[in-house]
């Protein structure tokens, strides 16, 4: 991390691990801000260094789940959304979310979330989420509808959904119900978020997702538009020259 040489950090890949990282008095190395890219696991590590540090970090591809497959192509990477979000140093940028609004509106907040069960996983902790005048990033695979229920319902008596100012939900990949007729995933998302009546996309075309991968400048200031599939406008540079 002290490394001058070093801009950028990519993760390999998700999967373990990367809460490890947190326990080795990482805290006394971030004097300099990197370019830390990835998703998954690594979401630990980018809400650690929000929380601690202030760094703006990028929910997108990592070297074994994304980049390896290319620009633009299934199970690949979004070209676009990379490359502004690692190098636009003026702001002012959109993408396309790739979703479908569920609560339409618009608001404006801080870009924060990630992996839901990794986000979870840090409350009761010194960099737990602050999730306040937020629009949330929410995105997993392999969570059945019933876990999904389990998790947003620990985050909402965590205070964690009050004061959020809307949601970018990813596609929840391999997560049918248990039982065939069962709720969904969307059907849970229904139930636990719509009732907070802020602006919400579903299906976003991030992290977990088998589509071309957007990147999230996570921590910079966006407004998101939830109409038609959803945009998502950066009203500040997550780099700078």
């Amino acid at each position: 991390m002290r490394d001058r040489q070093i801009g950028g950090l990519v993760a390999l890949r998700g999967g373990y691990g990367a809460t490890y990282l947190l326990d080795s008095d990482l805290s006394a190395q971030l004097d300099e801000p990197k370019c830390v890219i990835g998703f998954s696991d690594l979401t630990s590590l980018q809400i650690y260094l929000w929380q601690m540090a202030g760094w703006v970090t990028f929910h997108g591809p990592m070297v074994a789940a994304g980049l390896n497959r290319g620009a633009d192509d299934s199970h690949g990477y979004d070209e676009h959304s990379f490359l502004q979000a690692v190098s636009n140093v003026a702001g002012n940028w959109e993408l396309n979310l790739r979703g479908n609004a569920l609560v339409a509106g618009e608001s404006e907040g801080r870009l924060l979330g990630g992996c839901l069960t990794l986000l979870q996983t840090t409350l009761g902790t010194p960099w737990e989420l602050d999730t306040d005048g937020s629009i949330l990033v929410l995105e997993d695979r392999g969570i059945r509808p019933y876990q999904l229920d389990r998790a947003l319902m620990h985050l909402k008596q965590a205070g964690k959904l009050r004061g959020v100012k809307g949601f970018v939900l990813g596609e929840f990949p391999n997560s049918e119900p248990s039982v065939k007729g069962g709720p969904t995933v969307l059907d849970v998302v229904q139930k636990m978020l719509r009732p907070l009546d802020v602006p919400i996309v579903f299906g976003a075309a991030i992290g977990h997702t088998e589509r071309p991968m957007l990147t999230l400048p996570l921590g910079v200031r966006v407004r998101l538009a939830a109409s038609g599939e959803g945009r998502l406008a950066m009203l500040e540079p997550a780099v700078v020259q």
